[in-house]
């Protein structure tokens, strides 16, 4: 049976957890429409970055043409979008502009809150700095989102991968570190301990997240256009293209056929150990949470490995590639569910 931790009154605590997991919904939203922005290239088109002023867009024709004349001073337009119209230019404008006012109101959600609780004083001593831990990390993904942007606007107009995989990296970890925190408030009376399927989860974790890390380079670049073949490489299960740069190694960060065939052989990796793990766990004796995180868990990778191939043998089409970004952060949840499902509790 689960229940709020001690410390405070019970009342309380489940704000708190509510608070916390409302953030980690928002965070949810915010990745789903920074995929968006991407797939519609819409991340250029705000080419400042203003924390308050920022909040007001064009409100009358006249800002929308000064707003239009900026975004001409730079890159992308010159050299992709000299033929945009404004009419145009408001539609990847409403994207990024919609991505940042969810930042915006991220970041609002978080602070509020946790002053009101931290002023009343129900935020217990053990749980003080994991708070401060994720307003911090709220607030280096927002830098690092411009920093990010930035980088597409000096001569090449693109965003560095790197700098877009960093971005959406911390992403994910500051969801997974708040779903975490906010799991933790709920206390757990089982002492179901079954060593072998947390050693297996916990070697998953790192795996899926460089997963994650290299789907971001296949997004950053366009590595998914190529190779819109499953289960091989256009006629090859390795393409020779994979060592196609020098030195080598940069065809593995640098490299569309390198990184597409990185992401392709870990997505197999990752399916293989969840199997494995549910498999392995139909054949202890789980109590019914535990049953449900790894049912939830072997479900989820077959779901996002078909989306996967799907994604890919159409070209990445907005909706697929978005529907994919989202399924990676649902399994990663459900990995951080299971983790705690299955983590060692003290003997009552």
């Amino acid at each position: 049976m689960e229940k709020l931790n001690s410390g405070g009154s019970s009342s309380y605590n489940r704000a708190v957890f509510n608070w916390l997991l409302t953030g980690c919904f928002l965070i949810f939203v915010t990745v789903i429409v920074g995929g968006i922005t991407r797939l519609t290239n819409s991340g250029l088109s705000m080419v400042d970055w203003n924390l308050f002023m920022g909040v007001i867009p064009p409100l009358n024709e006249a800002d929308w043409v000064t707003t239009f004349e900026s975004y001409k001073q730079y890159p992308e337009y010159q050299k992709i979008n000299f033929n945009f119209t404004l009419t145009e230019f408001k539609s990847i404008f409403f994207w990024e502009y919609l991505h940042r006012m969810i930042g915006r109101l991220i970041g609002m959600v978080f602070i509020i809150p946790f002053v009101y609780f931290l002023i009343r004083k129900k935020i217990s001593k053990s749980l003080l700095p994991k708070c401060l831990l994720i307003l911090f990390m709220g607030g280096f993904q927002g830098l690092i989102g411009w920093w990010m942007v930035k980088s597409g606007l000096i001569t090449n107009p693109d965003v560095s991968h790197y700098r877009l995989a960093t971005h959406l990296f911390t992403a994910f970890i500051t969801f997974a570190y708040t779903f975490w925190v906010a799991l933790g408030l709920r206390s757990n009376d089982n002492n179901d301990f079954h060593p072998s399927i947390q050693k297996g989860l916990k070697l998953l974790l790192p795996i899926l997240l460089i997963q994650i890390v290299y789907g971001a380079f296949v997004s950053g670049l366009n590595a998914g256009l190529l190779f819109n073949t499953w289960p091989k490489m256009g006629e090859h299960w390795i393409s020779p293209a994979i060592t196609a740069l020098n030195p080598t190694y940069l065809n593995f960060l640098e490299g569309m056929a390198g990184v597409q065939f990185i992401h392709r052989y870990l997505a197999y990796a990752v399916a293989g150990i969840v199997i494995y793990l549910w498999i392995k766990g139909r054949k202890l004796k789980l109590i019914q949470p535990q049953t449900t995180a790894l049912n939830f868990l072997f479900g989820m990778v077959l779901v996002q490995f078909i989306l996967g191939v799907l994604t890919l043998v159409n070209g990445v089409p907005i909706w697929l590639g978005v529907t994919h970004q989202v399924g990676a952060f649902i399994l990663l949840g459900g990995l951080v569910f299971s983790l705690n499902q299955f983590k060692k509790r003290p003997s009552s």
